[in-house]
């Protein structure tokens, strides 16, 4: 071996943590001020205090950088504790949808990258495969449990649950641009629950 082989990469061999880190935030904060469309990797990388080629070791296009910044954002997001019950569990994946919707600069950058998203079917499908799909593996989780202890029955149909799970937050919050009251999440819950035929676990 020689030495050129045994020598660690280093300098802009290397993708730094706390650039990447600088520039997942820069890239939040200019989705939130510009929006996808004008959203641009010199703009990206001004904020970061980087130079472009920062962000092209890192990812080859702008729809690259942006989805995974906004995965790494968004899908830890969707992972809740296992209450013991469904109703715990839901009202917790309640809660996370609500979180995930009003951050401060998420509920900015949601509705334009959904408006972009009807305009670009490759967007939307890249949307769909590296943030919707895992967050919904992620949802099925405490419905199959529900269903293990018997709260829930076995022919579930787990796309409509996901959907009943996170929808009307999302209409009142996004649609509507309505607030979130105190116990409105708990009621919700409750009329989920029945509209699940849930039942006590045995």
């Amino acid at each position: 071996m020689t030495e050129r082989t045994r020598r660690a990469p280093t300098g802009a061999a290397v993708l730094q943590p706390q650039i990447t880190s600088a520039i997942t935030e820069a890239v939040l904060d200019e989705l939130a001020v510009q929006g996808y469309g004008r959203l641009s990797m010199e703009a990206v990388a001004k904020r970061a205090g980087v130079g472009k080629s920062a962000l092209y070791r890192r990812w080859p296009s702008k729809q690259d950088m942006v989805l995974a910044v906004l995965s790494k954002f968004s899908v830890p997001l969707a992972e809740v504790p296992d209450t013991g019950s469904l109703r715990g569990d839901l009202l917790a994946t309640l809660r996370a949808v609500h979180d995930w919707l009003t951050h401060p600069r998420f509920a900015k950058i949601l509705p334009d990258l959904t408006a972009e998203a009807v305009r670009n079917p490759a967007l939307a499908a890249a949307i769909r495969d590296t943030i919707g799909e895992p967050r919904r593996a992620m949802g099925a989780a405490p419905l199959r449990r529900a269903i293990d202890r018997g709260e829930l029955p076995a022919d579930l149909d787990l796309e409509l649950a996901l959907d009943l799970a996170a929808a009307p937050v999302y209409w009142r919050l996004t649609v509507r641009q309505a607030p979130v009251e105190p116990g409105y999440l708990d009621h919700l819950a409750d009329h989920i629950l029945r509209a699940l035929a849930a039942r006590p676990a045995p």
